[in-house]
């Protein structure tokens, strides 16, 4: 089980989250509502409501937003979602998958092409980047819990298979079947995750320059921006030094 690794960056994060936070709300309502829909609205019989719940409590989702949520499975109300995969390429041979959530495949398409066409990047057919990527159980604790040593020791206790941790926090890697057992496990330690969900975690990553970073995230914004894009994950590493130079 490796304690540190290079690898981070997975999944783009935005420093500009507060102000699409009612966005945000509106992407793990949709999650919940699709969860409660597939399985029993009780999250202690439903492992991915569960997931979901526990997510939007991390980004301060507020309760009766949660619950309303769930009560628009439970009634049957709202639109049908489905879950689509979208894969590509970005600037710089970045692999791309895109998790959306959508009541109309053909606009969410669209938006998805456009996304990739009009930022350096190349819609691929389903399957052309996966390949690349394991399905796994991500949970991310923030540096605060501990130093490196003491999240390993719980992450091994508890059956998780690998820990990364560095400055921005700890990320831990179970296989996806144990995803929840080894998440409650954690939390009995560690107290509760920041966050909490399946993960595609690259094989490899791909070094990008300073000349295709500002693209790169140009493309991961248009998609975040997306209401029914609910998740973009890439193999792309930025170095520290291209950050500082973009921000």
């Amino acid at each position: 089980m490796a304690g540190h690794s290079k690898f981070k960056n997975i999944m783009h994060r935005k420093g500009a989250q507060d102000k699409k936070r009612s966005a945000m709300f509106s992407k793990l309502s949709r999650e919940i509502t699709v969860a409660a829909k597939m399985g029993a609205p009780d999250p202690d019989m439903n492992p991915r409501l569960r997931l979901a719940i526990n997510n939007a409590k991390a980004q301060s989702m507020p309760k009766d937003n949660i619950q309303r949520a769930i009560d628009k499975a439970t009634a049957n109300e709202g639109d049908d979602y489905e879950e689509i995969r979208y894969e590509g390429y970005g600037p710089g041979g970045v692999a791309l998958i895109v998790e959306a959530l959508t009541d109309n495949r053909n606009r969410t398409a669209t938006n998805v092409r456009t996304a990739f066409s009009k930022n350096g990047g190349n819609l691929g057919a389903s399957g052309a980047v996966s390949h690349g990527f394991e399905r796994k159980g991500m949970i991310e604790y923030p540096v605060s819990v501990g130093d490196e040593e003491k999240v390993l020791e719980a992450a091994i206790e508890s059956g998780a298979d690998d820990v990364e941790s560095g400055d921005d926090g700890h990320t831990i890697w179970t296989e996806m079947e144990s995803l929840h057992e080894v998440a409650g496990a954690l939390e009995k330690v560690l107290g509760e995750a920041e966050n909490v969900k399946l993960a595609w975690k690259p094989n490899l990553t791909v070094d990008v320059d300073e000349g295709s970073a500002q693209t790169l995230f140009n493309l991961i914004d248009a998609l975040d921006d997306d209401d029914d894009v609910q998740t973009v994950w890439g193999n792309y590493e930025v170095s520290d030094e291209v950050m500082e130079k973009l921000s």
